[in-house]
């Protein structure tokens, strides 16, 4: 089995992409003008909420949908209309699509019998996946059915890397699994992903998924695309209001505290639009530099690590969330101050 890892130079390679796509469903445009592409060995992801058009996206790629406009090259080749078997494409969907009534052993087998690959290699090959993915020898006499949601993933993941692909397309694959499988079997995943350097693209609305796994990020808003850029980029350098919003936890600081913060700081943040600061942002000690808000605990949330806190500040609520380090915790009704930097608000004028 050739699952080599791919070395990535400095230079990337491009190895997919999306040229002026549209794809329609009749009066309904559910992609508009997509221009993306994907490196050779990255792991992508495309993260949106729900019918905003990364699965049809995906699905696009994969063959199982045809664009209305536009083209799909994979190494250069034009394959917007190519053959689904051509593409060099395997898929994993979010219902994982097994044989519950087959075995393990036939599942991983069957793509490859109908490739009319020989009976001994099909052996060989099985048991080259089930060391990889690290799926129990017994588990392969088993019928699906009787094995757990993250046991079926796996053998799901094995069934898709084991014809070789050069792409490797992941639609949901962790959403039917409890929290703390998922958290497990995201780090299997992409332990298993950079191992191999195949080319992955992930389709997820989880955004602290998307955080952790990948190496980039396409960010989907009702059949664009906001945003592409690294986590880091995604979540620091948001360049749109959706992108603000919708990753990770933010406070929205309405015009009379940007008056304030300029007030205070000497800055000129645009007073004729709100801003954006991400939570943890905010300190509860005096920092140089940064503009003291005087605020009022009114409610909190205890998970163990941390304490999520709602507080009111100058007429309008914010979130602060402080370690649970041993030291007292705020009571509702205390009277609190938080520091925050003017640099770290993010505000969109245009938007």
């Amino acid at each position: 089995m050739s699952l080599s890892p791919v070395i990535l130079t400095e230079r990337c390679i491009l190895m997919i992409n999306f040229n002026n796509v549209e794809i329609s469903y009749g009066d309904f445009v559910a992609i508009k003008d997509l221009n993306l592409s994907i490196n050779e060995g990255e792991f992508f992801t495309f993260l949106g909420p729900s019918g905003c058009g990364k699965t049809t996206t995906l699905r696009s790629l994969a063959g199982f949908l045809i664009p209305t406009k536009g083209e799909i090259t994979i190494d250069g080749e034009d394959i917007t209309n190519s053959p689904i078997e051509t593409r060099g494409i395997s898929m994993v969907f979010q219902s994982y699509a097994l044989f519950p009534t087959m075995t393990v052993y036939e599942n991983l087998a069957f793509g490859l019998k109908v490739k009319k690959v020989p009976k001994a290699e099909i052996a060989k090959k099985i048991e080259e996946i089930t060391q990889k993915i690290e799926i129990n020898k017994d588990q392969l006499r088993k019928n699906v059915s009787e094995l757990s949601g993250g046991q079926q993933q796996r053998i799901a993941l094995a069934r898709a890397l084991i014809l070789e692909p050069k792409i490797l397309c992941l639609d949901e694959p962790l959403s039917n699994l409890d929290a703390k499988l998922r958290i497990g079997m995201r780090t299997e995943l992409k332990r298993l992903q950079k191992s191999l350097g195949i080319t992955t693209l992930y389709v997820t609305h989880d955004q602290e998924e998307a955080l952790t796994l990948s190496d980039r990020i396409a960010v989907f808003n009702d059949g664009f695309v906001e945003q592409v850029g690294t986590p880091f980029e995604i979540y620091n350098k948001s360049k749109s209001e959706f992108v603000c919003d919708f990753i990770g936890d933010i406070n929205k600081l309405e015009i009379p505290l940007i008056k304030y913060i300029n007030k205070k700081s000497g800055k000129k943040l645009d007073e004729s639009c709100e801003g954006f600061a991400r939570i943890e942002r905010f300190k509860n000690n005096p920092v140089e530099g940064y503009v003291e808000v005087p605020c009022t605990v009114i409610d909190s949330e205890y998970d163990g690590v941390l304490t999520k806190y709602t507080l009111s500040c100058l007429g309008q609520n914010l979130k602060y969330i402080k370690l649970n380090d041993g030291s007292s915790n705020y009571e509702e009704g205390d009277s609190i101050s938080l520091y925050l930097n003017s640099d770290d608000v993010m505000q969109y004028p245009n938007n």
